[in-house]
Formats: structure tokens, sequence, C-alpha cells
């Protein structure tokens, strides 16, 4: 066989399903091999950053990789976003470029660039192919690599003369291993300072969404009644129903929730990536007692430095403490303070719920109505925006991976193209994309991509016309916004045009029953509301005076 064909054959024994992409002229011999599988699926997009984000949402909703394709120079750099997101927000991804014949990248030619050197730091791992019989330790390599905690994406670059090589290789047998745990008395110690404390709480991060980690964390929490805080992308980590359930942090402004943090006399951190959240903004004299639990030891950082670092499985992390605590006879804490927090969080989340506003929707309606319309397995999907910070606060999740929010790197144009990979991996599932206006339209050639496979997807854009999260932040900082201001098309007209349903409210009153609708219809649909903004100053100032409860 030739080498493209030995490169897919490897994909397909490292069982991936998917690869979404535009394939150029330097991946011809690539595509011609992949048309021949049975067992990979391409998904073509209209754009490769489109392409990049439905490979991650692949690989956050199922651990495992999926790929996403470009050809050389402008198809690579296209990826690059994307992939920087994934790797950033911790979701494994195979990225594969075709590039220029091995005998001409010495020297200035058409649309070479040294992709590889470009990815490296977004990446976990990049190299090109240089020799075909390399075929299958590279791609068991950069699976491998991609998958293991944390997760991220690497990079296979496939130049088109090796690509049509013949080989005499085959594909290499993908072994398992199972993760290293913890040293027994690194636990034990960990359990002694956690007998200690009188106010202790958990702060889970993006680790602890690993469905195991998340059974764990919700055990240890019935035997403790320890409360936990979650970052925006662990969302779903414990069920909002729980008391133990405190909600999500990760607003630059002093919220509610710190309360918690404040009163605690030590933290226990989960999975926690400071990526999403910084360690200044909770430890600002760095006087907190802290365990760092995780799959890695501790980033280093003046104001996270852990008195004990549980290095190894998350899941098993927590099986340890869990077995400690019943060998003890259970713990007793302090729980007033976290039951007022969770008091007085849900009285705030509740306060707009029967809104009767006409004209422009608070957030807060919004996203309690689509609370209310999405089931415990439903997924949300939010785009990077104003709304992105409502939905952290506002909306709640009762499982792992069903709020998905790209905090890391923070990519705008994200939630469109994730929706329709979501409603690939789970097409019995309510897919809900949430989206500004900015951010929707940095993608919106996904729409053509969502109805030529049919996806049952509702997409929400917040129409503002304006770059709002950064209004609102400039006007936090400097009491007034520079001109962010934007017209948009007619969304109904635009709707039509790609072949969705269209719908437009600017009623609180319809929305919930607009959505059932929209969800009861075959194919995509687009839900468009004018935004109530005027509520991010409201929140700013709410924020400001905040009053811990006691």
């Amino acid at each position: 066989m030739k080498a493209s064909d030995l490169f897919v054959k490897c994909l397909e024994q490292e069982g991936i399903e998917y690869i979404f992409g535009v394939p150029g002229e330097e991946n011809a011999d690539f595509m011609m091999s992949l048309e021949q599988s049975e067992k990979i699926k391409f998904v073509l997009t209209r754009h490769e950053q489109g392409a990049a984000f439905m490979a991650e949402i692949y690989g956050r909703l199922t651990g495992n990789p999926a790929g996403c394709l470009g050809t050389l120079g402008p198809g690579a750099t296209n990826l690059i976003t994307g992939v920087a997101d994934s790797n950033m927000d911790r979701a494994p991804m195979l990225v594969l470029t075709g590039q220029g014949a091995s005998t001409r990248l010495h020297k200035e030619s058409h649309q070479v660039m040294d992709v590889v050197a470009m990815f490296r730091p977004v990446t976990k791992w990049a190299h090109q192919v240089l020799h075909e019989e390399n075929i299958p330790e590279m791609v068991r390599k950069a699976v491998r690599v991609a998958r293991t905690e944390k997760p991220g994406a690497c990079l296979l670059e496939l130049p088109e003369d090796i690509a049509k090589r013949p080989v005499d290789a085959e594909p290499l047998q993908p072994r398992r291993f199972r993760r290293p745990v913890a040293d027994d008395k690194i636990v034990d110690q960990a359990f002694e300072f956690i007998k200690k404390a009188k106010r202790p709480v958990i702060l889970a991060g993006n680790g602890c969404i690993r469905r195991r980690a998340s059974k764990q964390l919700r055990i240890f929490c019935e035997k403790t009644g320890i409360g936990v805080i979650n970052t925006f992308m662990a969302k779903g980590c414990v069920d909002m129903d729980a008391e133990y359930c405190l909600y999500t942090i990760g607003l630059g402004a002093k919220d509610l929730v710190a309360c918690a943090l404040d009163a605690a006399d030590l933290i226990i951190t989960l999975g926690y990536d400071m990526v999403e959240y910084h360690p200044q903004l909770w430890n600002p004299n760095d006087d907190k007692h802290i365990i760092h639990a995780d799959f890695l030891p501790a980033e280093i950082d003046e104001h996270y430095h852990p008195e004990t670092e549980i290095v190894g499985d998350l899941a098993h992390t927590l099986w340890m403490l869990n077995e400690r605590i019943d060998a003890a006879g259970g713990l007793k804490f302090d729980l007033s303070q976290q039951a007022g927090v969770r008091r007085d969080m849900q009285a705030d989340f509740a306060e707009h719920k029967d809104d009767t506003a006409e004209g422009a929707i608070k957030p807060q309606k919004v996203l309690w109505d689509a609370r209310q319309v999405m089931g415990p397995e439903d997924i949300l999907l939010s785009d990077v925006g104003a709304h992105k910070m409502w939905i952290a606060r506002h909306y709640q999740c009762h499982e792992p991976n069903t709020c998905l929010i790209p905090n890391g790197f923070c990519s705008m144009g994200f939630a469109l193209p994730g929706a329709v990979a979501a409603s690939m991996v789970y097409p019995d599932r309510r897919i809900l994309a949430i989206c500004g206006d900015a951010g929707f339209m940095m993608n919106v050639q996904e729409m053509e991509t969502a109805k030529r496979f049919n996806t049952n997807i509702v997409v929400m854009v917040w129409e503002d016309k304006a770059y709002g999260l950064i209004a609102w932040k400039q006007a936090n900082e400097f009491g007034r916004h520079t001109d962010l201001a934007f017209d948009n098309p007619d969304w109904l007209q635009l709707a039509e045009a790609f072949g969705w349903k269209g719908h437009y409210v600017n009623k609180s009153t319809d929305l919930r029953n607009t959505l059932e609708a929209a969800f009861n219809e075959t194919g995509p649909s687009l839900v468009v509301l004018p935004i109530d903004y005027s509520e991010n100053g409201k929140l700013t100032k709410k924020l400001g005076e905040i009053t811990c409860p006691i």
C-alpha cells in the first residue's frame, strides 16, 4: 500500500471515528485513502476553524480525539485558533495537515511555511512525517499524547510526496496504560489536614468533569457535606440540586460564591487549571491552606503554593480519601457559611424568572427558561462574549459535560461548529448553542454544514449589535467604552437562506414556548432575541456591594 493508505489504517486502528476539515491539493492522496475507510467519517466543513472546533467538542464529550484536517499554508493557519482552544481547554485532538513535497521545503516555495514550528506553542506535540515507515509509530504517539492527562492537541504533517510512497509497515496495536496513582503517605497527610479543618471547601476545575472523577467526587461530598465551587469548565461535576453544590466561580469581580472561599480554613482544589481562574483572585494575601489534587503537580505561582500535593489519577485519589473517611467513621464540619451562599445564590437565580419585559429580554430570564427546557443530559454550548459570563453564573448543570464553555483560550466562534459536532456525538439529546451576534457571525458559514447533515440543533443569538463583553469591561474600568457597535443581517432571511427554521423573540413570555417549538423542529433552528445588556452594569454594581452571608 502507499503511505497515505497506511496512515488511514493507523487512524482506524486507534478508533478514530471522525475527521472534520477542508482538504487541499497537498493532501489529495490522504483524502483518496480516507474515502475507502468504512470506519472513519469525513465531515467536510466550510472553514478550517470550524473543523477544529468540531474536533474539540468531540474530544471534550468523548475523551477520545477526532481529527481536524487542513492543507498547507493558509489551510493550516486557519486551523490554529481552534487547535489552540482545544489544547488550552484540555480536549484531545489530532491535527492533520498536508505539506509540499519534501524536495522543496528547504527553499522559497509556493505556500510553504514551517507549519510544525507554528503549531508547537499550541499543541502538546507536533511533527512532520519524514519517512513513511515511521507513520505507525507517529500516529500511535500522537494519539497517546493527545489522550494523556492533561489532554490536548497533537499535529502530524504529511508531505505530498511521502504520502504517495509505497510502504510495507503495519499499524501498531494500541495498548492503554493505567494512570499512576497517589502515594498512600501523601493521601494520609492530606486527610489529616481535612480532619483538622472546620470550614473546608472544594474548588473543582476541569479535571473533575472526567466521568470517573465526578462519580468519586459526589461520593466524597455525600460523605462529608463539603461544598463544591466549580470553575466555568467544571460545570456538572456535582449535581446542581445537591446541597453541597455552591455553583460557579470565575467572574473577575467578587461574587457571593467567593464568600465560601473567604470563610474557608482549607481549600481543596481538584483538577484545577489556573488558566480559568487565577489564584490571585481568591488567595490575594497568600494565606490560604491548600491541598492540590490533580493528575499533574501544581503550576508554580506565588498565590498558589499548596502545603500538600496529591499527584495521580484524580478519581483514584478521591476513592482513597473516601476509604479513609469510612475508616474514620465520618467527618463533621461547620457548613453554615456554604448553606448561606447557596441560599443567596438560588434567590439571585430566580429573581427574574417571571419577567414579562418586551423589546429586550434579561439574560437571567433567558437562562432560567433555557434550563427549564433542557433535560439533565442535554448539552448547552456557550460562545465567548458577555453572554458567557451570564451562562457561567446562572446556568447550572446536573451532569458533567452538559455545559461546554471555552474558558482557557476563550475563542469566539466556538459554539455553532461545536454544536454540530455535539449533535453527531449525541443525536438524541437536545443541543443548544448560545452565541452573541459577534461570535455567531465569526463562523456563520457552518450553518451550511449543519443543514447539510440535517443536525437537530438550536442556536440562540443574543443580539446587542456590539462587542458587548468588551463594552462591559471598558465601562467598568473607564466609565465609558469605545465605538464597538455594528449592524446585523436580517436574521430570519439568513435562516431561510441556509435552509434553517428561524424565530425572533422580543417578549419574555414567548421565549420558553419558542424554544420548545424550535427543539421539536426537524433540522437546525435559529432563535434570535434582543438582549437587555443594561443588566451588565447592574450586575457589576451588585457584585461590588456584596455582603457575605453568615
